[in-house]
């Protein structure tokens, strides 16, 4: 029989069109796709329903709430469909694929984001190669998680960051290998995927209004600006420290400041500012001072699935003390937890 793959257009590069003012997103990207791709049967080709958001947008644009409508639209038709193509653009795709993941907790079926670097109207385009190789993955391989697809490349969703804005290769995985490699042969290391859920666990949480913010340290932050980061009513922060998790803690205030955020409710969450690597609070006295004044180790966490998890869990209105702890949780592979290696 043949498979069912629903393909939800956001926008994007991939069905942009020319415009006077540069390329802009375009609709009728089911009418563009059935003059292109193979029938249905076909070299294994699946049968695919084009669902257009009537919005369609940049994704430089794209917002939680664009998340949350994602996530409810997979669920709306999670039965209908043996797996799902999100066709979305680049440039906060990775922040889509994370948020996704954990909206989609327990997900029994394949969701791939994919997109271009040059649009399906082009002649250079990548567009088809992207969007042939999702639809074929979400078709026929039991991958029972979020992942992106680009460049050959099938990465786990809370694990991509975009690393190049002018390459088809567009985006890594840097503390987790690639699920999976497409040359003449589309190739899945089945020991990287998640294992099969029991059952689906969505939570699917409208966005909350409570501010997130993404702070990153540099050499010359003043305690001022930092307190003024911190300053109600902001919720959480993702704060971009040094190496394995190091700040300039003895620079007069930084900790206190820290601190008293932590004790009015703020969420402070340890990410590293380097590509690969993980947060060890306990490996340097920077680190542990930094633990000491409330803040939490996201251990080899990207800054978007850390940013994008952490808004989930305060939609979900856990009390401070429950988000901090289930930010040290791995609750759909995106981070290793200490003692654990990867494949």
């Amino acid at each position: 029989m043949t498979r069912r793959i629903a393909i939800l257009y956001t926008g994007g590069t991939l069905g942009m069109k020319p415009s006077a003012d540069g390329y802009q997103p375009d609709t009728g990207l089911a009418q563009s796709l059935a003059a292109r791709l193979p029938a249905p049967g076909v070299g294994r080709m699946p049968h695919w329903e084009v669902h257009e958001y009537a919005q369609l947008i940049d994704s430089a644009e794209a917002q939680p709430r664009d998340w949350h409508t994602i996530a409810a639209d997979i669920a709306a038709r999670y039965d209908d469909f043996d797996g799902f193509v999100v066709v979305h653009g680049t440039d906060t795709m990775a922040y889509t694929a994370a948020a996704l993941s954990f909206a989609l907790l327990g997900l029994r079926k394949p969701v791939i984001l994919t997109g271009s670097q040059i649009p399906l109207c082009e002649p250079r385009s990548d567009a088809l190669g992207n969007l042939l190789g999702a639809l074929l993955i979400a078709a026929h391989h039991p991958v029972a998680e979020v992942c992106l697809y680009f460049g050959g490349k099938l990465l786990r969703g809370n694990r991509a960051t975009k690393v190049a804005g002018a390459d088809f290769d567009a985006f890594d995985s840097p503390n987790y290998p690639p699920l999976g490699h497409a040359g003449i042969d589309i190739v899945l290391d089945m020991g990287r995927v998640l294992p099969m859920p029991v059952r689906e666990a969505f939570e699917l949480v409208p966005p909350s209004a409570c501010e997130i913010a993404l702070l990153r340290l540099y050499p010359g932050l003043s305690v001022a600006r930092l307190g003024h980061m911190l300053a109600p009513p902001l919720a959480g922060v993702v704060l971009q420290t040094y190496g394995a998790g190091n700040g300039p803690v003895r620079l007069p205030g930084f900790l206190d400041t820290l601190a008293d955020a932590s004790a009015r409710g703020v969420v402070i969450v340890n990410v590293t500012q380097c590509a690969r690597g993980t947060v060890d609070q306990d490996k340097y006295a920077t680190g542990s001072a930094l633990a000491s004044a409330g803040v939490v180790g996201a251990y080899d966490m990207t800054v978007e699935a850390a940013l994008t998890k952490l808004h989930h869990l305060v939609s979900l209105e856990l009390l401070p003390q429950e988000v901090r702890r289930r930010m040290q949780e791995a609750v759909c592979g995106e981070c290793t937890l200490p003692g654990l290696t990867i494949g």
